[in-house]
C-alpha cells in the first residue's frame, strides 16, 4: 500500500469515525437499532453541497447538514416514542423517505462542487493535499469526541445512558426517557450528517447513492473498537469508536490492494462484497477472543 493511499484510508477512516460515533449512541447507548444514518449521511452532503454551492460558508454548510440530520433523527425517534412505531421500522420509514428529500434538495441524482470553496481550499494545496485533509478531518473528530466525552459527563448524559440502560429504572427515577431518546436519535444523525457534508468535500460532489451500507461500516466500527479496546470509561469507549473505523479503513485499503485477492478475481468492482466479508468477520472477533483467551487461560 502506497502512503498517498495509506492517507486516503486515513481520510476516509475519520470520515466514518464520526459515523461510528453517531451510531456508538443510537446502538450502545440508547439501545436503538437504527437505519436512518443511510438516509442522513447523504442528506448531510446534499444540505452541505447545496449551501456551498449557493455561496454559503463551507463552515456553516456544515452545521445546516448537522441540523438537517438531527431533524431526521428526531423524526425517526418520534415515531417510535410517540407513535408506538418499532424502532427497526420507524428508522426504515424514515431512511426510504430522505431518499426522495435528497433528491429534491439536489435537484437531480448528483451535485458536483469542483471549483467550490470547501472546508480544506484555505489550508491543501497540491503539495500537502494527501495529509492535511486528514489534519483537518482529524480535528474535527477530536472535537467531536470531547464534545460527547464532556455531554456524557454531564447530568442529560448520565441520564440518556441510563434511559438505554434501563428503561424502566431511568422512568422510576423520573427521567424523561421519550425526551432523552430524541435527543440522543438527533445528536446520532447529526454525527452522521456531518460525516456526509464532510465526505462531499473530499470527493467533489454529492451523490444519492453515497449512503448505501453506511451503517454497516458504522457498525463494524464500533465492534471493532469495542473487540480491540475493551473499556467501560465513556472517554475510552469513543476512542475505541474512532480507532476502529480507522483500523477498518485501512483493512479495507490492503484488501483491495492485495495480490492475493487480485489473483483470485476480485476487484475495486467488488468493494461492497469485502466491505460484508468484513464486517462478517468483525462481528466473531469477540467470540474469537473469548476463545482465545479460554484457550489461554487453559
Amino acid at each position: 500500500m502506497s502512503l498517498i493511499a495509506f492517507f486516503g484510508a486515513l481520510e476516509s477512516g475519520l470520515i466514518y469515525a464520526l459515523v461510528a460515533l453517531g451510531v456508538l449512541i443510537s446502538f450502545r447507548i440508547l439501545d436503538f437499532p437504527d437505519l436512518t444514518a443511510d438516509g442522513s449521511f447523504p442528506l448531510g452532503g446534499a444540505i452541505a453541497g447545496i449551501s456551498i454551492v449557493s455561496g454559503i460558508d463551507p463552515w456553516i454548510a456544515c452545521g445546516l447538514g448537522m441540523l438537517a440530520g438531527a431533524a431526521a433523527g428526531m423524526v425517526t425517534a418520534f415515531l417510535h416514542v410517540k407513535l408506538g412505531i418499532l424502532q427497526l421500522l420507524a428508522s426504515i420509514l424514515v431512511m426510504v423517505a430522505l431518499y426522495s428529500v435528497n433528491l429534491r434538495i439536489m435537484g437531480a441524482p448528483n451535485l458536483p462542487l469542483l471549483g467550490e470553496e470547501t472546508v480544506f481550499s484555505n489550508l491543501v494545496t497540491n503539495e500537502n493535499g494527501y495529509w492535511m485533509r486528514c489534519v483537518i478531518i482529524g480535528g474535527v473528530v477530536l472535537i467531536a469526541k470531547l464534545v460527547l466525552d464532556l455531554f456524557f459527563s454531564t447530568e442529560a448524559g448520565l441520564s440518556m445512558r441510563a434511559t438505554g440502560s434501563n428503561l424502566r429504572m431511568a422512568q422510576a427515577q423520573g427521567i424523561n426517557t421519550s425526551w432523552m431518546t430524541i435527543i440522543g436519535m438527533a445528536i446520532s444523525n447529526a454525527l452522521v450528517a456531518l460525516g456526509g457534508a464532510l465526505f462531499v468535500q473530499t470527493q467533489g460532489g454529492a451523490d444519492i447513492s453515497i449512503g448505501i451500507g453506511t451503517i454497516v461500516i458504522g457498525l463494524a466500527a464500533v465492534i471493532i473498537g469495542e473487540t480491540i479496546i475493551p473499556a467501560k470509561r465513556i472517554w475510552l469507549i469513543t476512542f475505541a469508536v474512532v480507532i476502529g473505523a480507522i483500523i477498518y479503513k485501512l483493512f479495507i485499503q490492503v484488501a483491495l490492494s492485495s495480490n492475493t485477492l487480485r489473483s483470485i478475481g476480485f476487484g475495486s468492482q467488488d468493494l461492497n462484497l469485502i466491505t460484508a466479508l468484513l464486517v462478517v468477520i468483525a462481528l466473531q472477533l469477540p467470540t474469537i477472543k473469548s476463545k482465545l483467551l479460554s484457550g489461554l487461560r487453559a
